[in-house]
């Protein structure tokens, strides 16, 4: 699935989630506010939000990393800009009400102007779980359930649903947000079960590249699985738009974000031209939104980062 010489791959921005990821201390609202507004000045098409709430990992140098709230983070950059979409990579939805969760997701819509670009996930990080008071079973089936609620109620604006983990009794969304069919849902997995349950309802499938070799060529074998349950579940693969997300080390130090580094990263690295035809072999390969986190991951990072717009013809 190779683009036209006409398309245009998105790229967007992953913005330091965990303490660990941003160079000089933890990153706060004006950290982000200043990154996001400087992703839209430069030319971006997005921002980023990892949504995790607490890392604890003993065999880390930091043993324990917090993180800040996902959605509340994307709800003031939803604020303070005009232009670029803004997107999770990607939504427990254990982590939340789902008929709750899916109300907040269209006021953000609202704040925004429809902008938000939902990914959804069904978790995996069972310390923040326990941490949190949430429930560490049965993931998918809960996946399933709650993925029902928030898309139906995103999609089509109402949904009666009685579950075994999860209700929503003639609920119904009012007012409505700008967009009637809600906003774009993407999936982060590539587990058959769950390409089997949101591929006939999503309309991006993505790929986390970051913690191995962040190259193009991953991209073949990774597209044919998904392409091969789009079959499955009756969906023409080109209905799926595919995307990636990926680190990039400008500096060529390998400083990684901590929640990066580890054992088989390569990170996306080089001349300004070589990270330029690195992005674009993503683009040859018929991705249509890239993601990636800088290294380091800093306002100054995101500027220089001008340089390979230009030198992809986007300056």
């Amino acid at each position: 699935m190779a683009t036209s010489e006409n398309s245009r791959m998105k790229l967007g921005i992953i913005l330091p989630e965990a303490e660990g990821d941003f160079a000089g201390g933890t990153a706060g609202w004006s950290d982000y506010k200043a990154m996001a507004q400087m992703a839209e000045q430069i030319g971006l098409d997005s921002v980023w939000f990892v949504d995790h709430l607490l890392y604890r990992n003993p065999e880390s140098a930091l043993k324990q990393q917090g993180a800040w709230e996902c959605w509340s983070t994307l709800t003031g950059l939803a604020a303070v800009t005009e232009k670029v979409e803004l997107g999770s990579l990607v939504t427990p939805t254990s982590f939340r009400n789902p008929a709750v969760f899916a109300k907040q997701i269209d006021a953000i819509e609202e704040i925004s102007g429809g902008r938000v670009i939902l990914g959804l996930g069904a978790g995996w990080n069972e310390p923040e779980y326990k941490a949190f008071g949430l429930p560490f079973d049965k993931l998918v089936s809960r996946f399933e359930e709650a993925f029902t609620i928030i898309r139906t109620l995103l999609q089509e604006g109402a949904i009666d649903f009685d579950g075994t983990y999860y209700t929503a009794r003639d609920c119904e969304m009012a007012p409505r947000g700008p967009r009637r069919s809600g906003p774009p849902l993407m999936i982060g997995s590539s587990g058959p079960r769950m390409l089997g349950i949101t591929l006939p309802h999503v309309q991006i499938w993505n790929n986390w590249l970051c913690r191995e070799d962040n190259t193009a060529a991953q991209i073949p074998d990774r597209r044919a699985v998904v392409d091969a349950a789009c079959a499955k579940a009756g969906v023409a693969p080109a209905d799926i738009e595919r995307s990636v997300s990926i680190v990039i080390d400008q500096s060529g130090r390998g400083d990684l974000p901590t929640s990066m580094a580890g054992d088989g990263v390569k990170p996306l690295t080089g001349s300004v031209d070589e990270i330029a035809a690195g992005l674009q072999a993503f683009a040859d390969e018929g991705i249509g939104h890239l993601q990636f986190c800088l290294a380091p991951n800093t306002l100054e990072s995101v500027e220089q980062f001008r340089k390979v717009l230009e030198a992809m013809g986007r300056g």
